[in-house]
């Protein structure tokens, strides 16, 4: 009997150094710098989308030469024995919440299959005056665009050659920096990512895990869209919602046709291990290990509707730790997994004329 009752005690005295017994919400109980963890503020924002594509030179056309957005970077996936090319395009210099990136899949032969489970729409910010230019340069280019309204906001909508929804959508007051050396005028350039758009089965579980998981706040639902927004919200940090119970699944491996994941900016290495962290103390268990992508580590979850999202802690020198700032983007950098088979890569490639 005082056994147990001096084991009780003893476990009081150190429970009321290790934990927190009145956490606020999302905060972690345990004390100390390693789980001083907010899970309400630690996804800040995106920081790129990732696509399956066709063509690599169709989808370097049409992000560089239509959209007017900068090659920032051209490497190869990082994952598997065969290469495939990725490229990054955004601003100046490919700074967070500006990039798209795109691994070419037509080579492969290999198709992906649009439906529920899959990030369906990217949409990109432009300065709302800029609309009407973009409806003409699109159409000039031999896109059917459509206008449509959601949320309060004008928006385009159309589609990349390989088939993905795109929207181009009219937002005043976004203060990131456009990449202001392309064929685009710099007063109707794309600033970077406005939203996504997930399409699912239901709705319940992927709410869940927005507001519990992944700092997400429920703002608004307009026509079927259910939107959630990241941190102060608005352009660079919302994620919309469609559910449609008879949509069938989209297929999960890399395949032309689909986007393949969304990535969310975290400040550091110890906010994204909290994240992993929480995330599995709330039973999501499919969440990955840390995997360093060369200009930024990366955390992959499998969300509850079957998305695929990521915590993306960028490193200090970006998209510059591979080549100086005035051949940003010029030439192939070959990626560690294939580090000693530079000439067989550039050989199996097709080649990208820039």
């Amino acid at each position: 009997m005082f056994g147990s009752y001096l084991w009780h005690l003893i476990w009081g005295f150190f429970r009321g150094i290790l934990y927190n017994p009145n956490p606020e919400p999302g905060e972690a109980s345990l004390k100390g710098d390693a789980m001083s963890f907010d899970a309400t503020t630690a996804i800040k924002r995106h920081h790129h989308i990732t696509l399956c594509v066709g063509d690599a030179q169709e989808d370097y056309d049409f992000h560089t030469q239509v959209l007017g957005l900068k090659s920032v970077k051209k490497t190869a996936l990082y994952d598997g024995t065969v290469p495939i090319y990725h490229l990054y395009y955004g601003n100046d210099l490919g700074e967070e919440s500006t990039l798209v990136t795109s691994f070419p899949m037509r080579q492969s032969g290999r198709m992906g299959r649009r439906g529920s489970g899959q990030v369906k729409a990217l949409a990109l910010s432009v300065p709302s005056a800029a609309l009407d230019y973009w409806k003409t340069r699109l159409t000039e280019h031999g896109f059917e665009v459509t206008e449509d309204e959601r949320f309060g906001e004008r928006m385009l909508r159309f589609e990349h050659p390989c088939g993905i929804e795109y929207e181009i959508v009219g937002v005043d007051g976004d203060e990131r920096v456009p990449y202001n050396r392309s064929q685009v005028p710099p007063e109707h350039a794309i600033h970077g990512t406005h939203g996504i758009t997930v399409a699912v089965r239901e709705l319940d579980n992927s709410a869940d895990f927005m507001q519990e998981g992944w700092s997400g706040k429920l703002t608004s639902t307009d026509d079927g869209h259910t939107r959630f927004e990241l941190g102060t919200g608005g352009t660079g940090r919302i994620i919309d919602f469609v559910a449609d119970p008879g949509l069938e699944q989209g297929s999960w491996t890399f395949g032309e046709g689909t986007v393949h994941h969304c990535a969310f900016q975290v400040d550091g290495y110890d906010e994204q291990d909290g994240v992993k962290a929480h995330l599995e103390g709330l039973g999501f268990t499919d969440v990955s290990d840390r995997k360093d992508r060369g200009y930024f580590e990366s955390v992959y979850v499998r969300t509850p509707g079957g998305a695929l999202f990521e915590a993306t802690v960028s490193k200090p020198e970006g998209f510059l730790i591979d080549e100086p700032y005035d051949k940003l983007g010029l030439g192939f950098q070959v990626p560690p997994v294939f580090a000693d088979k530079r000439d067989w890569i550039m050989g199996y490639l097709p080649q990208l004329t820039y």
